[in-house]
């Protein structure tokens, strides 16, 4: 029982001390180590205590006291210290109470949701490439350890420590603040797309040692876009992307055989689909788009909710998808919309017709999915000996080992005719 508290306390209260102490102290550092310490002080202490009557409320004066202590001790910033000591009375918190006071009164929750979106603001900060933002909120967001963290990305601890310090050095020396951005929308953008960088990677893992799929960093992903969504009050691309993903998550259990072969969508079992979560993605589709505030992330919603709701391969409402294929492209034209619009087409008007669209795209020759849509179009227009060679490209481009496995056999079978 202690052991699931201290892992709830880290995941779900230490994100949001740490953010309220960052915000205090002016120190992304100092606030992380604070909570750090008051993590190890828990785990210590609580199995001969007891868990607290308000864990949240210990942890936030907990590693608040750590992070005045620290400060005490750093001789150089005595001013410093002063003046972080004259804002902690000037600014009074619930949790400056004690520990019976914290988080769950109803007048802080909206101080306390805003200072975690401010973390995720800061921690999706444009000035960070795409590794710093997802290490940075799985490690200070989500409050995995670094340890998790390296090993759902296959690096070592000490590279993902690095990395993690790296960002941080530059969010200070940079004087990036935590302050809420008048362009939210942009930066909100941001936010979403770091989390769906994570889904991505448990969905299909681009390793080449790895399992196929990464259920917990679905899961992590997942429960970041709810907290953005809940931070949002409902905001639509938020709701649009958490729909996005139920409705691959409902589809995970038929993705690959028990050998982890890739299934590809039109073969895979509709009766393993969990129709529990695909009629949640329903509901919060719905809702976002009640908004009237389209945008990217529910457009691809929409397009999945047509393969979540579709029972046989043959009910799926291929021209439906190409029209929101087109409407993603007149907002997102990248490269890879574009190829699945080529794919949609295929789909609804014959693979010649998608093969002709493939064949006029650009900026994606290291993409192996280029070569293989390719291969496989013109495998369906009875071209066979043409395929054999993009599945061979593909094959040059590739990390991901289920990947792999999946493009060898095609070649092999295209060989084989």
């Amino acid at each position: 029982m202690i052991e699931n508290e201290l892992t709830r306390l880290a995941r779900d209260d230490g994100p949001r001390v740490l953010s309220v102490l960052a915000n205090r102290f002016g120190d992304l550092d100092l606030a992380d180590d604070a909570v750090q310490d008051a993590l190890v002080d828990a785990a210590r202490t609580w199995p001969r205590d007891g868990v607290p009557t308000n864990p949240g409320g210990w942890l936030m004066t907990a590693a608040r006291n750590r992070a005045t202590d620290r400060l005490r001790k750093q001789a150089s910033e005595t001013r410093r210290l002063k003046a972080t000591g004259s804002e902690i009375v000037e600014r009074q918190h619930a949790a400056d109470a004690g520990g019976l006071a914290m988080i769950h009164n109803a007048d802080d929750a909206s101080y306390l949701d805003d200072e975690r979106l401010r973390l995720m603001l800061l921690c999706s900060h444009p000035a960070l490439d795409d590794e710093a933002q997802v290490a940075l909120t799985l490690r200070l967001v989500a409050g995995l350890t670094t340890e998790e963290i390296a090993a759902a990305f296959l690096v070592p601890t000490s590279t993902m420590a690095q990395r993690i310090v790296r960002a941080k050095r530059k969010i200070r020396t940079a004087g990036i603040a935590m302050s809420m951005p008048t362009e939210l929308e942009e930066r909100l953008g941001i936010v979403l797309g770091t989390i769906y960088l994570v889904f991505n990677e448990g969905y299909l893992t681009h390793s080449a040692t790895a399992a196929p799929i990464r259920t917990d960093l679905v899961g992590e992903a997942i429960r970041l876009t709810k907290l953005v969504v809940a931070l949002t009050e409902g905001h639509p691309e938020a709701q649009g992307l958490l729909a996005l993903e139920l409705f691959a998550q409902a589809r995970i259990d038929a993705r690959t055989t028990v050998d982890g072969q890739l299934v590809l969508l039109e073969d895979q079992d509709r009766s393993t689909w969990d129709l529990a979560v695909i009629e949640e993605g329903n509901r919060i589709l719905a809702a976002a788009l009640r908004k009237l505030a389209p945008g990217p992330y529910q457009l691809q919603a929409l397009i999945g909710s047509h393969h979540a709701n579709a029972r046989t391969a043959a009910d799926t409402d291929w021209p439906a998808i190409v029209d929101l294929y087109a409407q993603l492209n007149a907002v997102a034209g990248t490269p890879v919309v574009k190829l699945n619009h080529a794919v949609g087409v295929a789909m609804a008007d014959g693979p010649l017709k998608g093969l002709r669209l493939v064949e006029a795209l650009v900026g994606l020759d290291d993409y192996h999915l280029f070569w293989a849509t390719r291969a496989e179009l013109n495998m369906r227009a009875g071209q066979t000996s043409e395929a054999i060679p993009l599945f061979e490209r593909a094959l040059e481009h590739v990390t991901s080992q289920a990947e792999r496995s999946h493009l060898t056999q095609r070649l092999a079978a295209v060989r084989d005719e």
